[in-house]
């Protein structure tokens, strides 16, 4: 591809399309996101507990994972949980061999789920199109070509615009925004198939009065981050407005987690001479819980709650 193009489509072809790179690529290569970590799973596994509580222990319990890269969440779940909890997973690539028989696997969403439902840093992929003032003060289209080349397209139509004024004024010649409505109608169509249980979104993002002026469209390859040129080679995201997302509860992942009793508090020293293995293991876990939990890392991502 070298023509130019509206960053949604160069998003969704890169991305998603023949080719792409969530087709290829397994995330776990490229980034590091909190499913990938055992002490996160322990954690969701005391919020399943809760939401089958609260739904009075029926027989099943489904647990699906929207976007479950290389399904670590469901298979450190598996060990967790007994089997009347279903474990699912909606993914385009093919099951990894290894995943437990238990955890069902798919590209398709169900039409119904009852249990729990996460969408683990998926928002942030959903293909969303870039707003910029131009030197006159009106709100176009950014393009982008396969080398990352980038013009001023076409004025922003009118259901942009009404987006961008409630959620993310920009007025200023150079201004940058991403349109968030694509993760909005996304998160509502995951949510409409939620018929008793919870939905969660974990992700990254910025609420109205902190918006980035410049915007934040990146791309990550082996582990470092790059410029998010769309030609297939790199995972290209862009933080969330997270107060634009539908949802019963927004807080930030240090706070959720530590509700549901992750603990980053050091060992006491002389667990070291009593149980050095033991120390070296509940020292490794304090060391995750921190870093899950770090306010400038892992712990400034959202958690976006739905009940029914």
């Amino acid at each position: 591809m070298t023509g130019f193009e509206r960053w949604s489509a160069a998003m969704a072809r890169t991305l998603y399309g023949p080719g792409g790179f969530y087709r290829r690529e397994l995330p776990g290569r490229h980034f590091a996101t909190s499913a990938q970590t055992p002490v996160f799973a322990e954690a969701v596994a005391r919020l399943a507990d809760d939401v089958d509580a609260r739904l009075g222990r029926p027989d099943r319990f489904t647990i699906l994972d929207v976007g479950a890269g290389g399904g670590e969440l469901l298979e450190r779940l598996a060990g967790l949980l007994d089997d009347r909890f279903r474990l699912a997973a909606v993914e385009l690539r093919p099951k990894p061999p290894h995943l437990p028989d238990r955890i069902a696997w798919g590209p398709d969403l169900p039409d119904a789920v009852d249990g729990l439902l996460i969408a683990c840093e998926l928002l942030d992929n959903v293909p969303c199109d870039v707003a910029v003032v131009d030197p006159d003060g009106r709100v176009r289209y950014e393009e982008v070509d396969g080398t990352g080349a980038t013009r001023l397209g076409d004025p922003v139509d009118d259901e942009d615009a009404a987006w961008l004024a409630e959620w993310w004024p920009i007025t200023a010649p150079g201004e940058r925004a991403e349109i968030g409505a694509p993760r909005d109608a996304q998160w509502r169509g995951l949510t409409a198939r939620l018929t008793r249980g919870t939905a969660l979104a974990i992700d990254y993002g910025h609420m109205k009065d902190h918006r980035p002026a410049a915007g934040t469209m990146s791309g990550f390859r082996d582990g470092r981050e790059v410029p998010p040129i769309p030609d297939a080679t790199r995972d290209i995201t862009a933080h969330v407005a997270v107060d634009a997302i539908d949802c019963d509860r927004r807080e930030p992942q240090r706070e959720a987690l530590r509700r549901l009793g992750l603990d980053a508090s050091l060992p006491p020293i002389h667990l070291a001479f009593q149980n050095p293995v033991g120390y070296a293991e509940a020292l490794a876990e304090a060391s995750a819980a921190a870093r899950l939990t770090d306010p400038e890392g892992l712990g400034a991502h959202w958690w976006l709650r739905t009940d029914r």
